[in-house]
């Protein structure tokens, strides 16, 4: 070969390369101008998460919680696979999906086929009436008589699902024979809760388990009667947020800003229900009554809620701890497993409270215990809102003197006022209700404003000296209303010098 053939070779193959990454460069070049140059500049990276059409994971994938993450720096993908946790497991197991929501009884089971590749790390839910076995009140008033009949009763259910848990954990905790019998006539599977509705009206089967809006509408119907649902249950079919465990070790900061917007959506709908309807409206196309129905099934569990209850370590078992031995229970007694499938038999191998732990603390202040300057913003609160607040505690305070008969504070109140200060500072994310008490003697309708007053010139004080935050404030009174308890061996005396006072009551947003 000619040495000019040689060197056209070299220079057609070095064309052909040149002209190939430039064509491949290209797209990468301009999506990196774009993202460089545009909001996204600020976007760390983009988390999946494995989900299905279920009311109670709504806030996870909602237009509030996408807004918030971006705003906490990542994209939010949500893939829903149908409920096919098999897949869902997988998928999680090969790094596809950073997390995964399911409920506790299907991760027992279809996690151990991937050797459970994630960790709990927050209970979202608990199904309060979200799921319920309906039937013909001609066939069955009660559980009890399911028992009786011969031949066994036509139950339609899904497969897989809540449903089914229920239906387990119903046939053995009620004891119902023929769920374990090697006769099957029994059941009837369908796919999903309305196609078993469908079973129950056209006659085909008597009794189904049901989820909303499916139950209510079976419910709607002449002769059709609840005999048991998730209302009645306790950490019975809990739904939970799945973390796979070397992204929760490489990036736990991805992992905590994911919680901190999820619970910031989940108390943003809390105090505007009709943000939560509007989105799932648009959502699901659902009527509201519909809707309303579902969204009652659910009782979301707060960041409060799952360090108080569900993650809590005050000698005895997390509420997660136990909503896993519930549902092993239930799978052994079924013959799901022949034996405990967890790694070492250890339940706190599948659950990591530290993302739970590290955000209340920093939610609360209560971390180091140090007094801190800023005061978050604290968005209006209508006279409802504040009623759906939940209370924290009372603070421990001396009384605040006032001058007879008025709202004038007095030296030593103003001091007291200034410890109280004091100790808000520790706990900067909690709303302040301020109560104002009298003695019972008197005019009902003066005291009632007396107290009012006074509770109102603390609060002033707290604006105007201490810039405490006003929207975070609220002052009530209550006049001689709400009494203290008198103590064994009180004398009046005493026990009337008690009685006018003002305290602070601190309150927690469903975060």
């Amino acid at each position: 070969m000619s040495s000019h053939l040689k060197g056209f070779i070299v220079v057609l193959i070095v064309g052909v390369t040149l002209i190939l990454g430039v064509r491949y460069a290209l797209p990468i070049l301009r999506d990196k101008l774009q993202r460089d140059s545009s909001d996204s500049s600020k976007i760390r990276g983009v988390l999946n998460i494995g989900t299905d059409n279920w009311i109670g994971y709504f806030p996870l994938c909602s237009p509030e919680m996408h807004r918030r993450l971006h705003d906490n720096g990542y994209t939010l993908n949500c893939i829903d696979d149908g409920a096919d946790y098999a897949k869902r497991f997988k998928r999680l197991k090969k790094g596809k999906l950073q997390f995964a929501v399911a409920t506790v009884d299907s991760w027992l089971l279809n996690g151990k086929k991937a050797n459970y590749p994630g960790v709990i790390a927050s209970v979202i839910d608990e199904s309060k009436g979200g799921d319920a076995m309906v039937a013909r009140n001609s066939v069955a008033a009660d559980l009890n008589a399911l028992k009786s009949l011969s031949p066994p009763p036509r139950i339609a259910y899904t497969p897989d699902s809540p449903s089914e848990h229920l239906l387990k954990a119903v046939s053995s905790h009620f004891d119902l024979p023929f769920f374990r019998s090697s006769d099957n006539n029994w059941r009837l599977r369908s796919d999903g809760s309305s196609e078993a509705l469908k079973a129950l009206l056209k006659g085909k089967v008597d009794v189904a388990v049901l989820w909303e809006p499916d139950v209510s509408r079976a419910l709607a119907e002449t002769g059709i009667i609840k005999l048991i649902g998730s209302g009645d249950t306790d950490k019975l079919i809990v739904d939970i947020l799945l973390v796979e465990r070397r992204f929760a070790n490489e990036q736990p900061e991805a992992v905590e800003a994911l919680l901190q917007s999820y619970f910031a959506t989940l108390n943003h709908y809390h105090l505007n229900h009709r943000d939560l309807v509007r989105d799932v409206a648009a959502e699901t196309s659902l009527a509201v009554d519909q809707i309303e129905a579902m969204l009652q099934g659910v009782a979301w569990a707060t960041l409060n809620e799952n360090s108080s209850n569900w993650f809590n370590d005050r000698g005895q078992n997390p509420g997660i701890i136990d909503a896993i031995n519930i549902s092993m229970d239930i799978l052994l007694q079924h013959g799901d497993f022949g034996s405990n499938p967890l790694p070492a038999g250890d339940p706190y191998r599948l659950t990591n409270r530290q993302f739970i732990s590290a955000l209340y603390a920093r939610h609360t202040g209560i971390e180091t215990g140090a007094e801190r300057d800023h005061n978050p913003r604290f968005a209006p609160l209508s006279d409802q809102q504040w009623k759906q607040l939940k209370a924290v505690g009372t603070l421990k305070v001396e009384p605040v003197n006032f001058r007879r008969s008025t709202a004038h504070l007095d030296d030593e109140g103003r001091s007291v006022i200034r410890k109280i200060a004091g100790n808000l500072k520790r706990y900067p994310n909690f709303r302040v209700l301020i109560e104002g008490h009298t003695g019972i003697k008197g005019d009902t309708s003066a005291n009632l404003s007396l107290s009012a007053a006074r509770a109102g010139a603390v609060m002033q004080q707290l604006i105007s000296t201490y810039q405490v935050n006003p929207q975070r404030l609220r002052a009530v009174g209550y006049g001689s209303s709400r009494p203290l308890k008198r103590q064994q061996g009180e004398s009046a005396r005493s026990y009337g010098y008690r009685l006018p006072r003002v305290e602070i009551t601190l309150l927690s947003e469903a975060y």
